[in-house]
């Protein structure tokens, strides 16, 4: 079989037109032009997923970088990114990259006449080029400004704690007590105000207020002062609130300062206002311009305080925090993040079930006010400028699922900072999981948040890199993006594309990202991945993600004993497995959404299935759940008692929320559970895997309680995912993707018969078109998927029989022969010089005395052929960007997984010259670049060591016969 009918892996296009108009791009290749078009039968998912409009193609997030910006280069970087196959933007104001030359650029200040400019420049060049813009609100996180006055600015109430033994007399000063209590994040705003609001003395162990020594009339403000500590163990309390505490991260000229107070609801309309006044004043409606404005998490540096907090939550809980809140408090540092859960006095185990249940108080009025005060009016201000709002619902402060369910487009991120400081698509530690894989564990809830509300546009900061900006490849940026999309993330946004002007010497300015830029090697092959990531999208955004089990996490728990985490990445949690058991079903081929409290009780309960919007379940796993209130567990009776089943793992709950009636909510909390246990078919108490390998227990759970998937995985794999996805015709899409870099992964499929009972086809990725599917008579089907594959199977009810079968190449087979003897040719892409070389065996050019190289290498090998019929051509293992020429015929571009090519069209009897070209990464010749700071920022940064990254065709490469 030859090349024109066959799905060759990784081919999409030839090097002719790569920097042709995005939507030439989407052409097939000439090679495939025997495969199914759509024709007749074609329908208009189909002919969106070969040629997917500009919408659905990944964005960028643009950084102005020191709104050090001009008409012209704006214009020229949105002609690069469209040609690059960018679909849009997100114009990101941010501050200069420390140690780059800014050639003398000037720096605009945000919201001055010239920026907003530099906005319409923008906006219209956009326009012309049918590209999509967003908007940032405010620069930096999280956003303020000096032109913020008193409580406009973010408050933090903190603790000092200081572990003193008596009997003695103890002097100190309240400049000593401050700097105790002073918080060490991440950037402190200069002109902040402390005030020492209280001090007291405890003893160790605390068990009542009672036992509490009030020193605060002792505070000489003027200096030291001295006290008396009784015979025995205590602790000394500082209560402080610091005002303006925080200023704005990497804000650009003009949004610096300190940070907005995110819980005072006139503060966050005035500062909203105050920039769409300013734009709209001179361009006219912002709708005009611009899709969504959007902010970024809110890395609220622990902010928790307002003026009216202590009234409100009176109001909301029903007694006075004020004498029990520095007890509810930890020592916390950058982010907010606790740094000593150990800080506070030693307490009672009575004392300390009071303080939990108060923290949780704390922390769920903080949530509500942050609801009421910045989100709510967030997005009627949006809703008013009759613009969509895109925001990343998480942070401190955030409730992790409902907050979401407010914006237009619900963002996550993706990291490849903590995926990458592993063994790139090679490690799943589980110990490791915290933080999640490459995706973040609040993309789960952020998606959740989207499915209950009925949302399809599902967006992420994808593949956030502040770490190896010259080392991500775009194979690697696939691993993490498809495991975004299997979390049911729909559009990405790329951590980012830095303003930088083509004068500038390389590497130019970089404040974030997987450098890209126009000077990266494989710039000229970045559509690939936007063209693949496009298809994708096309299909997600239009249709919905199967669950038919929920999932309740144990956020109220950790609320109440370790506090507020700063999403996506907690400091702690207090289950470290959670985020595994998702997993665990994903992978087995069911389908989940996380749910909350709230969600359950405002849910229905129909033919014995929890229905909330358009989602409905059968099964809810609680996991690690102790805490809940009553109302819910009510709930979870009737959902049960109508045949509706709880898995309960680990624990089952035995408590309420909060601190005030709790006696009797607790009661009632076990006398549901009781009722509940009473019917043990429909309330289910599973043991976790003591060695929280879920992977490997849940498959004995699903089938001994028939927990149906959607599809029957027979050989599940740690890497690989799966979801199913319906459309509203009624066609449904599977997607699986394998996370591994360099293994392979078979496993036989069983489809149910429901879709069956439809045409099955392949939806190929790379080159646009669709393949029939074979099936045996058990609706199966054996899925092979290559490193870094993925594959999308859809069933539909297009029955064109003349398309063609799905068969991919084979990865052996007969007459097979390793080519050794190899000429080499490097050609530097920095010190344009070219070099040549032998290898009688292909090796890591990291091995080798090449390691530093960066460019672009050529391998050719002669090699004589009796006969050319279904001769296939198997690169081995390529670390880089592969492309093929035999006998000067361009065979194409293979950027990921399987480099695999047929070769019977254009090999000949006789001697046939073979030539790839891999171009290769850079991050290990900029570590040689000792004397560029910028370099080593990105490469070899203390305390973060990068190490030598693998390049170039290691092989084997072999020819065989099919």
């Amino acid at each position: 079989m030859n090349l024109t009918n066959r799905p060759i892996r990784n081919m999409l296009l030839s090097l002719a037109g790569l920097f042709a108009a995005a939507a030439t791009l989407q052409a097939a290749p000439a090679a495939a032009a025997k495969s199914d078009t759509g024709g007749a039968n074609g329908n208009a998912y189909y002919q969106q997923f070969r040629n997917p409009d500009p919408k659905y193609r990944p964005f960028v997030r643009w950084w102005w970088n020191g709104d050090k910006v001009n008409a012209d280069e704006l214009r020229r970087e949105l002609y690069l990114l469209k040609d690059a196959g960018i679909g849009g933007v997100e114009i990101n104001p941010v501050e200069f990259p420390r140690g780059a030359d800014d050639l003398g650029a000037k720096p605009l200040s945000w919201l001055s006449k010239e920026w907003i400019d530099m906005l319409a420049v923008a906006f219209d060049q956009a326009e012309k080029l049918d590209m999509t813009c967003d908007l940032i609100v405010g620069s930096g996180w999280p956003f303020g400004g000096e032109f913020l006055k008193g409580d406009e600015r973010g408050q933090v109430m903190v603790v000092g704690v200081e572990k003193l033994e008596g009997p003695q007399e103890y002097t100190t000063s309240v400049f000593s007590l401050l700097k105790e209590a002073d918080p060490a994040i991440s950037k402190a705003y200069k002109g902040r105000v402390p005030h020492l609001l209280s001090l007291q003395l405890v003893p160790e162990p605390l068990g009542s207020l009672d036992q509490v020594i009030d020193l605060s009339d002792k505070i000489d403000e003027k200096g030291a002062f001295t006290i008396d500590i009784p015979k025995g163990k205590y602790a000394l309390y500082s209560l402080v609130r610091i005002d303006s505490f925080g200023a704005v991260i990497c804000g650009a000229p003009g949004a610096q300062g300190p940070t907005l107070n995110h819980l005072d609801q006139a503060a966050v309309e005035k500062y909203l206002n105050h920039m769409s006044d300013a734009i709209q004043d001179q361009l006219g409606p912002l709708r005009n311009y611009i899709r969504s404005l959007f902010t970024d998490s809110m890395e609220l540096e622990g902010a928790n305080w307002t003026g009216d907090f202590a009234a409100e939550f009176k109001k909301r809980r029903g007694y006075d925090i004020m004498p029990y809140l520095q007890y509810t408090m930890f020592k916390t540092g950058g982010m907010g993040n606790v740094t000593d859960y150990n800080y506070a006095a030693e307490m009672t185990p009575e004392f300390k079930e009071m303080i939990d249940r108060m923290r949780y108080d704390v922390e769920l009025t903080k949530a509500e006010m942050f609801r009421d005060r910045f989100t709510i009016p967030y997005t009627e201000w949006c809703k008013k400028l009759g613009v969509l709002s895109r925001a990343q619902a998480y942070g401190r402060g955030f409730f992790p699922l409902e907050s979401g369910m407010y914006y237009d487009i619900p963002e996550g991120e993706s990291w490849t900072t903590n995926w990458l400081q592993h063994r790139i698509g090679e490690e799943m530690r589980n110990d490791e999981y915290r933080a999640g894989r490459a995706y973040t564990m609040i993309n789960k809830y952020i998606t959740s948040a989207a499915h209950l509300t009925g949302k399809r546009l599902i967006s992420a900061e994808e593949m956030t890199n502040t770490y190896r900006v010259f080392n991500a490849t775009p194979e690697f940026l696939k691993i993490g993006c498809d495991q975004n999309a299997q979390v049911g993330v729909t559009h990405s946004v790329w951590h980012g594309f830095n303003y930088s002007p083509a004068e500038t010497e390389f590497p130019g300015w970089v404040r974030y990202g997987s450098f890209y830029n126009e000077k990266n090697n494989w710039w000229p092959y970045f559509n690939y991945l936007n063209t693949y990531r496009a298809r994708v999208s096309s299909q997600l955004q239009n249709a919905d993600m199967y669950a038919d089990i929920a999932i309740l996490m144990p956020v109220a728990d950790m609320w109440t004993t370790m506090g507020m985490q700063n999403e996506p990445f907690p400091s702690s949690i207090n289950r470290p497995y959670q985020t595994l058991v998702w997993e665990a079903l994903n992978k087995n081929g069911n389908g989940t959404d996380y749910v909350s409290e709230p969600i359950i009780r405002d849910a229905e309960i129909r033919s014995g299935q929890l229905c909330y919007g358009k989602r409905s379940y059968k099964d809810l796993f609680l996991v690690g759940v102790e805490r809940m209130e009553p109302a819910t567990l009510a709930k979870l009776y009737d959902f049960a008692r109508q045949g509706g089943r709880i898995f309960c793992i680990e624990t089952v709950p035995c408590k309420s929320l909060g601190w005030n009636n709790h006696e009797q909510r607790d009661a009632e909390v076990q006398e549901w559970v009781k009722k509940l246990e009473a019917m043990p078919d429909n309330f289910i108490h599973l043991e976790k895997p003591a060695d929280d390998n879920f992977m490997a227990w849940y498959p004995a759970i699903q089938k001994q309680y028939s927990l149906t998937p959607s599809v029957q995985i027979e050989s599940p794999d740690p890497f690989v995912m799966a979801n199913l996805f319906t459309r509203d015709d009624g066609s449904e899409i599977y997607f699986f993707t394998n996370a591994h870099l360099h293994n392979s992964h078979s496993t036989r499929l069983v489809f149910p018969k429901e879709a069956t009972r439809k045409s099955a086809w392949v939806w190929d990725l790379d080159n646009g078109e669709r393949y029939r599917l074979p099936l045996d008579k058990e609706g199966a089907f054996v899925l092979d998927l290559g490193p870094a594959d993925s594959r999308m199977i859809v069933f539909d009810h297009d029955n064109n029989k003349k398309a063609p079968v799905w068969s991919p190449l084979p990865t052996t087979g007969t007459d097979s022969r390793t080519l050794t003897n190899w000429g080499v040719e490097f050609h530097h892409s920095l010190q344009h010089w070219i070099k040549t070389a032998t290898m009688d065996t292909l090796r890591d050019l990291k091995d080798t005395e090449w390691k530093a190289f960066t460019g672009r290498v050529v391998y050719r090998n002669d090699v004589e052929v009796d006969d050319p019929q279904g001769m296939i051509l198997n690169l081995g293992k390529v670390y880089g960007i592969a492309e093929v020429k035999v006998n000067g015929r361009d065979l194409g571009v293979s950027w990921y997984g399987r480099r695999i090519y047929d070769l019977s069209d254009v090999l000949h009897k006789g001697w046939n010259r073979i030539e790839v070209t891999v171009t290769t990464t850079m991050g290990n010749y900029l570590q040689t670049w000792t004397d560029n700071k910028l370099a080593q920022q990105w490469t070899n940064r203390p305390g973060r060591p990068q190490p030598v990254q693998s390049m170039g065709m290691a092989g084997p490469v072999t020819l065989y016969r099919e």
